[in-house]
């Protein structure tokens, strides 16, 4: 049985994960502060929803019809969160912007909705009211969210047990893979070890050691064959933890000094290369249309998602220890 959710902030992740609530069944409702970027949802959840059907990971009936009439984009927070039941804040990653939300919605939405943070890094408890803890929860959604199905769950210091499961459970309903983190750490565990890979990214580009696409092909041909199948520990496993064990004796390896930036970032994004949207980053797209480069992206990893599926992990053939 669907329930009612509402969505705040339609930006890259807002209207994404609007369209995932959409598919999982519930009623969905959207908005953001800025109209504009409301308006852009719904073409964006179109062409997303459409790749989706074409490729078989939605049902041939889920058209542009159909996706209006299962997520209403509204004017504003107040009838947006009205009767909702779960309640899901995706807006920019600014400790005052999310302060100032969380109070709108405190003097709005009813007392029984669950509120779900989807910030990255931000400790979002802190700037929740205090009367509205108990059913305070972090569900951190990788993007794109209609194919990532990773979801990060922490339940705030005051939550109550109940509200975790259920995100739990809704998650698991809508063939998410859930992951309920004993406590809430910045970057959870995904993005944290995605940080440190960008930490020595960052250090071989400013040391001029490699190109961006000789870097992107170290990693595709070398490392990431593997993690899909084995992930990290399952890969040690295959190594041998002496292997493990004499690396760190030997420290082999030292991490890079965090330094707050990168040179190679800062002269790209001071030219107006900040990444596709753009027509260019670290590298040319070549005036390529951004939508039909979502697409082919998205496209990759529904057939990347199918193959897996056909092959399986070898970390499910063992039970951790």
């Amino acid at each position: 049985m669907g329930i009612k959710v509402a969505v705040i902030g339609a930006g890259t992740m807002g209207h994404a994960l609007a369209l995932v609530y959409a598919l999982g069944g519930h009623e969905v409702r959207l908005t953001d502060s800025a109209m504009a970027t409301l308006d852009k949802a719904g073409p964006l959840m179109e062409t997303a929803l459409a790749t989706l059907v074409k490729a078989g990971e939605a049902p041939a009936d889920r058209d542009a019809e159909w996706l209006h009439a299962h997520v209403t984009r509204l004017p504003t927070l107040a009838e947006t969160v009205e009767e909702a039941d779960l309640i899901v804040e995706a807006i920019i990653e600014k400790p005052d912007a999310k302060r100032a939300l969380f109070e709108q919605i405190d003097a709005v939405a009813p007392m029984a909705a669950i509120i779900a943070s989807n910030t990255s890094y931000l400790d979002p408890f802190p700037l929740i009211p205090a009367r509205r803890q108990a059913r305070a929860i972090i569900m951190h959604w990788y993007t794109p969210p209609y194919l990532v199905d990773l979801v990060d769950i922490v339940g705030g210091p005051a939550c109550d047990p109940a509200c975790v499961a259920f995100a739990r459970e809704l998650c698991l309903a809508m063939g998410k893979a859930p992951v309920v983190m004993r406590k809430f750490v910045p970057g959870y565990i995904a993005n944290r070890v995605q940080s440190a890979i960008g930490l020595e990214i960052q250090k071989l580009l400013d040391d001029g050691v490699a190109t961006a696409e000789e870097i992107d092909t170290a990693i595709i041909e070398g490392i990431a064959l593997r993690l899909p199948i084995l992930g990290m520990l399952a890969k040690a496993d295959f190594t041998g933890l002496p292997f493990m064990q004499a690396s760190l004796a030997n420290r082999m390896y030292e991490p890079p000094p965090v330094r707050g930036k990168c040179e190679a970032v800062d002269a790209l994004v001071a030219e107006g290369k900040t990444g596709v949207m753009a027509g260019a980053g670290f590298y040319d797209w070549g005036g390529q249309d951004a939508a039909a480069l979502f697409e082919a992206r998205d496209r990759r990893l529904m057939e990347l998602k199918r193959a897996i599926r056909h092959i399986g992990t070898m970390a499910g053939q063992g039970r951790s220890a």
